[in-house]
């Protein structure tokens, strides 16, 4: 598997943007373009779905086919493969990465989380949290939990944090059920999951049903967020700045715009951002004034020469 992923790195590699600050280790495939490009080319068939961002305007995303995970240089493209996925079975979504260089993966249908050292490429820990029906799809770092969703659950799993926020083994992972106002129905249910602008309670969308709740982390009791009556269906990736919310519309190539209350009980929509380059993007993280979303391309077939990427748009 190493081989046919370093292959598919070097196939970017004309495809990429140019050099410039190195990211540490060995570097896979560049071309030349302007600092910070709109665009960057991801090798063929990789797949993204889960993008986070670290130091060094360095971000990291998973891929859907076999679970590799990509460092990528945000100002140059410049890339390499950071850790070998376990195939088809246990792919890389939602992603979330600390200040100490450990990163939580999302395992989808797998039913697992892990976390990874990007310096090393080890995996720290490594989790089952559940078995069919299930899909672990997004996470968010708070505090004292890792939290993550499953849309096919109503549940969150939580993985307790310990002094510098270092994962605990098993015996630390919790099961919250959903309760209060949340409502479970076929499809996809919970989804983007991140802190309120107080960061006292978890807010979780519902991709079917278009509802953002505003969840309690010590009960699981969800609340339905007063957004004056807008819907936020093919709601994915959600990222939380200030008391501004980004809902990433997959299906819809859009990103609402929400400003919140502190306590992240009510908000109103004031924009959606959109792109002419969107091909159904799935998750969003921060960098300056600009946010950047990987490009899924759910309505394409996957195929191994299928070409994905990054878009970068102005944070609003």
């Amino acid at each position: 598997m190493m081989i046919r992923s370093i292959l598919r790195l070097l196939a970017v590699a004309l495809l990429g943007v140019a050099l410039s600050a190195p990211l540490t280790g060995p570097m896979i495939g560049t071309a030349q373009a302007r600092p910070f490009p709109d665009r960057i080319a991801l090798p063929n068939g990789f797949q993204p779905e889960g993008i986070t961002i670290g130091r060094h305007a360095t971000a990291y995303l998973g891929s859907l086919a076999d679970g590799d995970i990509i460092a990528v240089n945000l100002r140059t493209g410049k890339q390499r493969l950071i850790s070998e996925g376990l195939g088809p079975n246990f792919p890389s979504l939602g992603l979330k990465i600390d200040n100490r260089g450990r990163l939580f993966v999302a395992g989808g249908a797998s039913g697992t989380g892990r976390v990874i050292d990007v310096r090393t490429g080890k995996i720290i820990r490594s989790y089952r949290f559940a078995t069919a029906p299930t899909f672990i799809n997004d996470v968010v770092l708070t505090r004292r939990y890792a939290w993550f969703t499953d849309s096919q659950q109503p549940q969150l799993y939580g993985v307790r944090l310990g002094r510098g926020g270092r994962p605990g083994g098993k015996r630390h992972v919790v099961t919250l059920p959903l309760s209060g106002e949340w409502q479970q129905v076929g499809g996809f249910n919970a989804n983007g999951i991140a802190q309120t602008p107080n960061r006292k309670a978890l807010l979780v969308v519902n991709s079917t049903t278009g509802v953002l709740f505003r969840v309690d982390p010590r009960t699981g009791v969800a609340t339905r967020v007063d957004l004056g009556g807008a819907s936020l269906t093919n709601g994915d990736g959600l990222l939380v700045r200030g008391k501004t919310l980004y809902v990433v519309r997959n299906q819809l190539n859009k990103v609402a715009v929400i400003k919140l209350n502190a306590s992240g009980t009510r908000g109103r929509l004031v924009d959606t951002l959109t792109s002419t380059d969107f091909d159904v993007p799935t998750t969003v993280a921060a960098f300056g004034n600009s946010l950047y979303l990987p490009n899924a391309r759910f309505t394409t077939p996957p195929t191994s020469n299928t070409s994905y990427w990054i878009t970068r748009i102005d944070r609003h």
